[in-house]
């Protein structure tokens, strides 16, 4: 597509001489004479680009950048200016303009500022698409669930998002707790701000100080330059802190100082920095636990635990797992330049009765193999893991998803509870899920002792 280009000067000889060595370089070219002209070809017509003079009868320069911002703000301005009227061409880059061009003109100079601001729009074009990209991924109505334990974790995201409040992501290993944490971040009124995610977990002890709050040249061996640290880079935005409880106890000191004095003091470093940043900690372990022993801070979790968003393990919501599948195929027909359509009846029946110890992440992997072994439009029991067949339904199953799910759950409950002679806390913990959440859905499904061959626990 070609690019437009209106030219406004009250000078016959400019405009033309600007028009014909536009066109030469295979530009579009319109001509005002005037600032009212100009406005009217403005409004009839879409520009990328308005090369304008300051001083115009009629209507000036200025108060044509005025108007023109609120009629089409996407065109890009640049002014015409002579050496004597620079005051008024810094006044109007002030305004709005991208840049000025001086009398008389070298047109090879014109032609490069052209150049570098359709580079600058194009670069601005695709910043803003991918940044709409990113957002339309991480928004929260695009997190698969439709169960009612996903749906209440999507109303804390949107209550939480419009808030600078911390927030602690809980739950097992393997459900989405980063995703979560990139929802809030990109709901919110920071989500034109950095998101910078940390695994702590991962990071070697000696240097996470220094990831954490950057380091001075010289502070220590291996410290060559000056390095900003992780809360510098969120500045204004998010920090997300996986693995929270991973921290060493002398950092989770000066962890809290930052949290609280919203400065940090980087290695080496005299002079505080103050920063502005919302944290979001996650963790697939009990703080509160940890804070009995002695290996995590109580002062520091209440901080970072304003709000708690607990997110339940893919055994807790076994409803959702058959929109899951569907969005993994979705996703890695793309990748893969596949054409699946779904997973077959029998295999859904064994994806919904297996216990997926290792949740979305692990549903994910086993979606990602069949799709690389499937030899036809859907995936069958033979493209999944071998150990994955023993969970097979078998059975007439009801037709409504629901009460098919419910089948499914109470089959595989039973079949634990009979596995581990009815100790309770042992099957939870094979669901990977509460001990009350085990009792809450023996009630739901009717699940009642004592059970064939089981026996009682003491």
């Amino acid at each position: 597509m070609k690019i437009n280009i209106l030219i406004v000067d009250d000078e016959r000889a400019i405009r033309d001489s600007l028009s014909m060595v536009l066109q030469e370089e295979d530009y579009d070219t319109a001509k005002a004479s005037d600032g009212r002209e100009a406005l009217e070809l403005l409004k009839a017509s879409d520009y990328d680009i308005m090369i304008t003079d300051l001083k115009m009868p009629e209507m000036d320069g200025m108060t044509l950048i005025r108007n023109s911002q609120q009629i089409c703000p996407q065109t890009s301005i640049i002014i015409i200016t002579a050496h004597g009227s620079l005051e008024s061409a810094i006044e109007a880059l002030r305004m709005g303009a991208y840049d000025y061009i001086l009398k008389p003109f070298d047109f090879d100079d014109v032609l490069h500022k052209i150049k570098r601001l359709i580079k600058h729009k194009e670069l601005v074009q695709e910043n803003q698409t991918l940044r709409q990209v990113v957002e339309e991924k991480y928004n929260f109505s695009n997190i698969v669930g439709q169960s009612a334990q996903m749906q209440r974790v999507f109303e804390l995201i949107k209550k939480v998002a419009r808030t600078k409040g911390n927030v602690l992501v809980t739950g097992p290993s393997g459900t989405g707790k980063e995703l979560v944490a990139r929802a809030i971040h990109y709901n919110s009124d920071r989500k034109n701000k950095p998101f910078v995610a940390i695994n702590c977990g991962a990071v070697v002890g000696t240097l996470m100080e220094s990831e954490f709050f950057g380091h001075k040249k010289g502070s220590f061996t291996g410290a060559v330059r000056d390095k900003d640290g992780h809360f510098k880079m969120a500045n204004g935005g998010t920090l997300f802190l996986d693995e929270i409880g991973d921290i060493p106890l002398h950092l989770q000191v000066k962890l809290l100082r930052a949290i609280e004095e919203s400065e940090i003091l980087p290695v080496g470093g005299t002079a505080p920095i103050t920063i502005d940043v919302r944290i979001i900690a996650a963790t697939n372990r009990n703080l509160e636990t940890d804070i009995e022993k002695g290996t995590f801070r109580d002062d520091l979790f209440y901080r970072l635990n304003v709000v708690e968003i607990k997110l339940p393990s893919l055994n807790e919501r076994r409803e959702d797992i058959p929109l899951l599948v569907k969005h993994f195929i979705d996703k890695y027909n793309r990748e893969l330049k596949r054409k699946i359509i779904n997973a077959d009846n029998e295999t859904m029946r064994t994806l919904m009765n297996y216990s997926w110890k290792g949740g979305i992440r692990e549903l994910e992997n086993v979606i990602e193999r069949a799709l690389i072994l499937s030899d036809g439009e859907y995936i069958t029991k033979n493209d999944l893991p071998p150990n994955m067949i023993d969970f097979e339904y078998e059975g007439d199953l009801p037709d409504r998803l629901k009460d098919a799910v419910a089948v499914f759950e109470k089959k595989h409950i039973i079949s634990l509870l009979k596995r581990t002679e009815n100790n309770k806390e042992e099957a939870a913990k094979i669901l990977d899920i509460s001990l009350s959440s085990l009792y809450r859905k023996m009630d739901e499904l009717k699940i009642k002792e004592p059970y064939e061959n089981i026996r009682r626990s003491k």
